[in-house]
């Protein structure tokens, strides 16, 4: 026997490990990664081709809307020109910062002298100008707290039922309703680190 045939004798006799052929094309992982993926894609499709563009807040009397735009336009002038008024002085910062709140609540008597004539305006403005009156009080106090000598920061308040700062919730219902001007305002004279 040669060499070769011995070594063919022991392939022949040597354990062969080959891959056995399985039954299981659809294992539980595939099958999970397939619905995962096939949930995926149709929460996509339906995001970008199916749902809502409209924006949530954005009611449909569009004439309160531009309405109240002109009605707040000079009032964010105003509160430019009181920025220009600007103190280190705490008295004075606490005047200017009043000044600005009482702008601020006409503003809002005046929009609010014609409701919005929708359904979605007249439930969701009133709880806008709640928001914003909630910041006017936190205005006030803070006048009464520079008057007193303390030199904080402003704090903003939360939105109610939120936990996001309520000059946000504002801001976006301004913007929903392209009243921009209806927004409250930033820092300014509320705070000299502003």
């Amino acid at each position: 026997m040669t060499s070769a045939d011995s070594s063919k004798a022991l392939a022949d006799d040597a354990p062969r490990y080959e891959l056995e052929p399985t039954d299981r094309i659809f294992t539980v992982g595939r099958i999970a990664f397939l619905i995962g993926f096939g949930l995926f894609a149709t929460f996509w499709v339906w995001a970008l081709f199916f749902a809502s563009k409209e924006a949530v807040n954005k009611i449909d009397d569009r004439e309160w809307a531009a309405r109240a735009e002109v009605i707040c336009a000079p009032v964010r002038q105003q509160f430019r020109e009181l920025d220009l008024r600007r103190s280190e002085d705490l008295n004075l910062r606490a005047e200017l910062v009043e000044e600005g709140t009482a702008l601020l609540s006409q503003m809002l008597d005046n929009m609010m002298v014609i409701p919005p004539s929708d359904p979605k305006g007249a439930e969701i403005v009133p709880l806008w100008i709640a928001d914003y009156e909630s910041l006017l009080e936190r205005r006030l106090e803070y006048a009464n707290e520079l008057r007193a000598g303390i030199d904080e920061p402003f704090a903003e308040p939360v939105a109610p039922g939120t936990s996001i700062p309520v000059t946000e919730k504002l801001e976006t219902f301004a913007g929903d309703n392209e009243m921009p001007s209806c927004a409250p305002p930033r820092a300014g004279v509320l705070d000299l680190r502003g």
